[in-house]
């Protein structure tokens, strides 16, 4: 599995997800980071790296 394919199915599981409140998620693709606003204006930045 690469990088951008983890990425891409982290998108889609956050998206995706019942059980969150999200209201936005931003993709940085240049510096891998996902940015996920949840809908009570809490902000989590994700980065991610291959190891």
């Amino acid at each position: 599995m690469d990088l951008n394919y983890f990425k891409d199915k982290l998108f889609d599981i956050l998206n995706e997800s019942d059980e969150l409140d999200l209201a936005d998620i931003t993709v940085d693709d240049r510096h891998n980071l996902l940015t996920v606003t949840m809908a009570d204006g809490a902000v989590f930045e994700l980065l991610c790296r291959e190891k």
